[in-house]
């Protein structure tokens, strides 16, 4: 598509915010604008977590906003998982994994597109494509309450999901070396903490546990500041005194949600496309939220600039980018639930549970009994180490 378009991308999340930067980049006579509903720096959230190969990417896509990323970003490339008076497991891995905070991310891709001539409108709410009636492509990138979708959920026909466990996106000043999991044994049950720097000065930390654990621990019922000091001291040992930060809403509640898994028959109509968690939702624990959405834009620019006819490039959008995504997609299924299904592998000794937290992502790990599946994988691993055998 090499003639000039007018495009409106409504939400200013990473997906529209990428899409715009390289649109400019393939063609700077592209009118776009970015519209956001949100005061500028308001994004809420913690830190992102992405890897080697997303870097990489970013780099051969855009070089100047990639380094940016890269000099924000802080890394880590092993595993700790505690669990409570059993023991604690170090793994290391040889890719590096990267964090950085979101606000900063998108201020960096905020800058890189401004610099590059894309208008961005904060507080500028859009809730139906009248009101950019004169653009040729409209992006939905509004989040997974997505109202341009919604307005034409007949057509998208989204399926949503709601998982069993209750989890809370928190901050803290207590800096990780590495990603921790930690699993703390209550009378109500297990309640687990996914931890990761970063910034040189706070970590995220995502809490999780089954329904009725949040319930025994009084976590439904209790307001943020109470919730929160319930939760400081169950994990009083990888804090080492520092606190956890909530998102301070006006009433005092806590954010306590159930992950919505979302799908959507078809990603666009007419001149209507979506990306992002407007299209598309995978489970936190495989951190790839992020990396989906900037996948969703740069799949997007290439089919836009591949075919001229804009029907058949989002068609070719959606045909390929749902093909690209849907591995991310089971290794999220499976991985939810695995957490769900926690009790199934928690009296395992530690290594064996460590070594099965590992292989959360396999469509067998839930129909195999958990020892033997463990068993048989160190079988293969013993196999693969003998002299002269080729895989």
């Amino acid at each position: 598509m090499g003639v000039r378009v007018k495009v409106a991308c409504v939400g200013g999340g990473p997906a529209n915010l990428y899409f715009a930067i390289m649109m400019k980049r393939v063609n700077p006579s592209h009118d776009i604008t970015i519209y956001e509903r949100n005061p500028a720096g308001s994004t809420y959230g913690w830190g992102v977590t992405f890897w080697d190969e997303l870097l990489s990417n970013l780099h051969a896509a855009d070089p100047e906003s990639a380094r940016s990323i890269g000099e924000n970003a802080v890394s880590w490339n092993s595993w700790v998982t505690d669990i409570r008076e059993r023991a604690t497991v170090t793994v290391h891995h040889g890719d590096a994994s990267f964090g950085i905070s979101r606000r900063e991310l998108l201020g960096i891709l905020f800058q890189r597109a401004s610099d590059l001539g894309v208008r961005v409108e904060f507080e500028h709410e859009i809730a139906s494509e009248e009101e950019v009636e004169d653009a040729d492509l409209v992006i939905a990138g509004d989040g997974i309450n997505s109202m341009l979708r919604e307005r034409h959920a007949e057509h998208f026909r989204p399926e949503i999901s709601v998982g069993k466990n209750s989890y809370i996106w928190l901050g803290t000043t207590k800096v990780f070396d590495a990603f921790v999991f930690s699993f703390v044994e209550t009378p109500h049950g297990w309640i687990w903490c996914y931890g990761y720097k970063y910034s040189q000065d706070h970590s995220t930390c995502v809490i999780e546990c089954a329904p009725e654990t949040w319930t025994g621990l009084g976590l439904h019922e209790a307001n943020e500041a109470d919730g929160l000091a319930v939760l400081e001291k169950l994990f009083a040992d990888i804090l080492d005194g520092h606190p956890l930060i909530g998102r301070a809403q006006a009433d005092g509640s806590a954010q306590w949600l159930n992950f919505r898994t979302l799908t959507n028959r078809t990603w666009y109509r007419d001149n209507l496309v979506l990306v992002g968690d407007a299209a598309h939702t995978t489970h936190y624990s495989i951190g790839a939220g992020t990396a989906l959405a900037l996948g969703d834009a740069a799949f997007l620019v290439h089919a836009l600039h591949e075919d001229p006819r804009m029907q058949s490039a989002l068609a070719r959008y959606e045909r390929e980018r749902k093909s690209a995504i849907r591995s991310a997609q089971k290794a999220a299924y499976y991985s939810a639930r695995w957490y769900e299904n926690l009790p199934r592998y928690i009296d395992l000794p530690a290594e064996q549970m460590v070594a099965l937290l590992g292989e959360r992502h396999s469509p067998l790990l839930a129909h195999v009994p958990p020892r033997l599946y463990y068993q048989v994988g160190k079988a293969i691993e013993r196999l693969y180490s003998l002299p002269g055998f080729r895989r």
